[in-house]
């Protein structure tokens, strides 16, 4: 397992976040992404139990290697460069950083650089600097470095969410089979998934393994930002650095709106 984290009764928020029909111990499960979108999050602060899907293959260029920000030119991509030479079909917990790119040290000065007047800088860099500053001369694990980072930045919002890794599961099966296996191995009554799945979800499948299909009803709402027009959908950085941990939780459906 990821974490040691006691389950902190997610469960109790799925009415107030438009999920009435959660019941149990609700889980979801997602591949671990670059430091992820608010609407990520959102699954994790709503789940008890939140798997990282890292054993499935690596899909090039997805959300897992890259995600981005907002700059005084717009929008702009940080990506994480990794070895591929000699290894088509690897699965996510597979893939290696390419430090020979030296990627880490820009994605720290383009942070610092685009977010340094943001109100809440100091503490949200303080707390992703220091995964960064690890990264030297070799290598490491995507996934490891990803799920780090998720971990650190849910710690910082609050969340009691309890963390596992499909690999450590040791279930087997594709698509929707997969999830089944995965909710049933953990204890899970109820998957809450992305609004995405919609399109290639069976829940059919779910629901005939006793599991109950609930969609995540988190829409993205404006903030106040750096460079002035707002842009969604940016990674969860974003939001932290301009917003702070309690106006996140807020737009996350943890605080009232009027806290």
């Amino acid at each position: 397992m990821v974490d040691e984290q006691p389950i902190d009764g997610a469960s109790q928020h799925a009415a107030g976040c438009g999920m009435n029909t959660a019941v149990g111990t609700i889980a979801a499960i997602h591949q671990p992404n670059y430091i992820p979108w608010l609407g990520y999050f959102f699954k994790i602060a709503h789940a008890d139990k939140f798997v990282f899907l890292d054993n499935v293959a690596y899909p090039t260029g997805s959300f897992v290697s890259r995600n981005s920000i907002k700059t005084a030119s717009g929008r702009a991509w940080l990506s994480v460069p990794v070895v591929t030479t000699g290894r088509y079909g690897q699965l996510i917990n597979e893939v290696q950083t390419d430090h020979r790119q030296r990627w880490a040290v820009r994605h720290l000065a383009t942070l610092r650089s685009n977010y340094g007047r943001a109100p809440y800088f100091r503490e949200v860099f303080a707390l992703l600097e220091p995964h960064y500053s690890v990264i030297t001369c070799t290598a490491i694990s995507l996934a490891d470095f990803n799920i780090a980072l998720i971990c650190s930045i849910s710690t910082y919002l609050g969340f009691g969410t309890q963390f596992m890794r499909a690999s450590e599961l040791k279930v087997s099966g594709h698509k929707t089979e997969l999830l089944c296996n995965i909710c049933n191995t953990i204890g899970a009554t109820t998957y809450l998934a992305g609004t995405g799945a919609q399109s290639y979800q069976e829940d059919e499948k779910l629901e005939a393994s006793g599991i109950s299909p609930v969609y995540s009803p988190f829409s993205q709402q404006s903030y106040p930002q750096l460079f002035g027009e707002f842009v969604g959908n940016l990674s969860a950085v974003d939001a932290l650095m301009n917003c702070g941990s309690f106006g996140t939780r807020r737009m996350l459906g943890l605080e009232s709106q009027q806290g």
